[in-house]
């Protein structure tokens, strides 16, 4: 079971889920959208997955969530709480990669340069409202400041990975996931494998970090 932690914001009370690795080299800290909390699939499929390889998995709950409200607040809102409940998931020796899905991404992105985050991974980054690409968010992406990577289903409404523009980011396709990554039935490819398919590219970039910074 994970480790709970509540921190106390501006905007709320926060709550970490942490689950750990027995010998961490990094810290993942991962929020969630604005439709849903930590229980999304992605993000329960790393935070079991990636602490056997050193990388400690900090679900965050923005005090949105932590107060059973259904609607997230506005962008300025939820990145007064990811900035007070930063220090928390600060560990020596241990760098922090900022992290979420959908408005969980954008957060990240928002705030990775100031907060001194070591990367920033976007998952199902809202590149727009379905049906409406000229409502472009690519400058959140485009600015984070920091190595980034885009986790993306091949079926999102919300930006398909076609639709992203060049830039100083990398992006792995999630072949026919939807914004929450499942996978239809007919796909050749099954659930499990979507979710394999995403954590171990997850794990890939955050090697790759590190033997870059280590070179």
């Amino acid at each position: 079971m994970p480790e709970q932690e509540t921190v106390g914001t501006p905007a709320g009370d926060a709550r970490i889920s942490w689950h750990s690795a027995q010998r961490p080299r990094l810290v993942l800290a991962l929020s969630h959208g604005a439709g849903g909390g930590i229980e999304a699939r992605d993000l329960q499929a790393l935070a079991t997955a990636l602490p056997a390889h050193g990388i400690t998995v900090a679900l965050v709950e923005q005090p949105w969530r932590v107060a059973g409200k259904r609607l997230a607040p506005a962008p300025k809102t939820l990145d007064t709480g990811w900035r007070a409940l930063w220090p928390a998931l600060e560990r020596p020796g241990q760098p922090v990669i900022a992290g979420g899905r959908s408005a969980g991404a954008r957060v990240a992105c928002r705030t990775a340069r100031e907060l001194g985050a070591y990367a920033v991974l976007a998952l199902s980054f809202p590149l727009h409202p379905p049906g409406k690409p000229e409502k472009s968010r690519a400058a959140e992406l485009l600015e984070s400041g920091v190595p980034t990577l885009v986790v993306q289903g091949g079926n999102d409404p919300f930006g398909k990975p076609a639709e992203y523009p060049g830039g100083a980011y990398e992006l792995l396709e999630v072949p026919y996931g939807d914004h929450g990554f499942a996978v239809p039935k007919r796909a050749p490819l099954s659930q499990d494998e979507a979710l394999t398919l995403l954590t171990e590219g997850v794990l890939t970039w955050l090697d790759a970090l590190e033997r870059a910074d280590r070179g």
